[in-house]
């Protein structure tokens, strides 16, 4: 009896902490898989030694680094998550067909924020970016840890869901003009698992015209991930139902699109809680 309620106190204790430890993880491997197996390993090995807990640090500081010993045993000899934009330079050819889909590389994956409580995203907004989770995937795994745990701050607004509904409209009016007029100069577009990836609003423009159809084939429904604005694109099929395309995360710089993530593995879309077809 004693052991059962030990363990419903461990319980109600860490329970707060899950959303946080799986950002922490996430931010760590670069997949949202992966992070939530190690926030249950963490929680094992936390019930584990927690009659040796003294409360010397906080619970939260505790959970954390037994978070990351286990993120750091995780990572050994694993291969960095890279989006494509790490891979190479970007394509030249913009109305070309793509290549066929890398399946042998593991691709960084996208963090939906209903994932994480509001409390998490806002303190680590900067941290969970898409761009930087990736590029902590080149630092040897003790540094990463360093740096993820200082928690980077930056602020984001009413200003991006401005952008993202111009953007939403634009796609789904077929608004090119409109698209185009959202786009920073320097503009990325990256479509993992597809390795190849565009700069310049010129070149992203050229692609999104050659494959954009008429208004009225597609649609997005807004939401949020890495603490960003993102949308997830449905297609109308012949029988005239919509079905997932991909989820789309932009990065907003001085409220213009400074880049596109476009996810378009089709179990991302599972993960975000979203319907599976619209009609």
């Amino acid at each position: 009896m004693v052991a059962t309620t030990d363990r419903e106190d461990f319980v109600r204790l860490t329970d707060p902490y899950r959303r946080e430890l799986l950002a922490h993880c996430y931010r760590m491997l670069g997949s949202v898989d992966e992070a939530e197996d190690l926030v249950q390993e963490t929680c094992l090995r936390a019930w584990r030694s927690y009659d040796g807990y003294e409360g010397r640090a906080s619970l939260r500081t505790w959970l954390h680094r037994i978070a990351t010993n286990t993120c750091l045993t995780a990572l050994e000899g694993r291969a960095r998550r890279p989006l494509p934009t790490g891979l190479g330079e970007p394509s030249q050819a913009p109305e070309e067909p793509l290549s066929a889909p890398v399946a042998d590389v593991p691709w960084l994956q996208p963090l939906p924020d209903a994932l994480v409580d509001p409390a998490s995203v806002a303190a680590a907004r900067g941290s969970l970016r898409l761009a930087l989770v990736a590029a902590l995937q080149h630092l040897p795994a003790r540094q990463r840890a360093v740096l993820i745990l200082r928690d980077v701050l930056e602020p984001s607004g009413a200003a991006d869901r401005e952008v993202l509904d111009r953007y939403v409209a634009a796609f789904e009016n077929a608004d090119m003009d409109a698209l185009l007029a959202l786009l920073r100069d320097g503009v990325e577009l990256e479509m993992p698992p597809f390795q190849e990836w565009f700069r310049g609003a010129k070149d992203v423009h050229r692609f999104l015209v050659a494959r954009l159809h008429c208004k009225g084939t597609l649609r997005m429904l807004p939401t949020r991930a890495n603490g960003q604005p993102g949308a997830a694109m449905y297609v109308r099929g012949e029988d005239g139902v919509l079905r997932p395309h991909s989820v789309q995360v932009l990065t907003v710089e001085e409220g213009a699109v400074g880049r596109i993530t476009a996810f378009l593995d089709g179990a991302v879309i599972g993960r975000f809680g979203l319907p599976g077809e619209l009609r």
